[in-house]
């Protein structure tokens, strides 16, 4: 499992590493790429040292961008894909599912995800770090985000895996960080 998450992680780290010539197209293939960096939330021996960095590419292949009402935001939501890895070898993740935006003025924004995700932590029984219990999570997200301009956004994250008590053991993974998002 463990070379599974490593190699997709790789992947979607090269995907996100795109060409400049890309980048510079018109109409470039996905709608955001966010980059960040995060720690640990928990607390005891399910706490994890060191940083996580991040980094997630949005689609908007339902349109979120045109959605004007609240319900047409919840009925067009954004596709996105990423990976959470350890810099000091604790537990990696990569990830995927939906994320809505709500804008609460004209430059800050809310961002709500849910998906699912592959990790390579303990399953069970762990005296350092957490216990998950399943390799296969529920990972959810929120985002607090400034719009520098039309282009650049920071963002305040909280990311959260669980298993919904599905399995035996179930601590999670809790991490909250900072990013830095370039919308296309």
């Amino acid at each position: 499992m463990g070379r599974l998450v490593s190699g997709i992680s790789a992947a979607v780290l090269a995907a996100v590493a795109l060409p400049t010539t890309l980048l510079a197209q018109d109409s470039p293939p996905f709608d955001e790429l966010r980059f960040g960096v995060s720690a640990s939330i928990q607390s005891g021996n399910t706490r994890e040292d060191g940083l996580f960095t991040s980094a997630m590419v949005l689609f908007d292949p339902l349109g979120a961008d045109q959605a004007g009402t609240l319900q047409d935001h919840f009925m067009h939501p954004r596709l996105h894909v990423g990976a959470i890895v350890s810099t000091s070898g604790e537990t990696d993740q990569v990830f995927a599912g939906f994320t809505w935006r709500v804008d609460v003025t004209d430059r800050f924004f809310v961002d709500l995800g849910f998906g699912g995700a592959l990790n390579n932590a303990t399953l069970h029984d762990s005296n350092d770090g957490p216990s998950v219990g399943c390799h296969a999570l529920f990972h959810e997200s929120l985002a607090a985000g400034y719009k520098v301009n039309e282009a650049w956004r920071m963002l305040a994250t909280i990311d959260h895996s669980s298993n919904a008590n599905l399995c035996h053991d179930n601590d999670g993974l809790s991490y909250a960080g900072l990013a830095i998002s370039r919308k296309f």
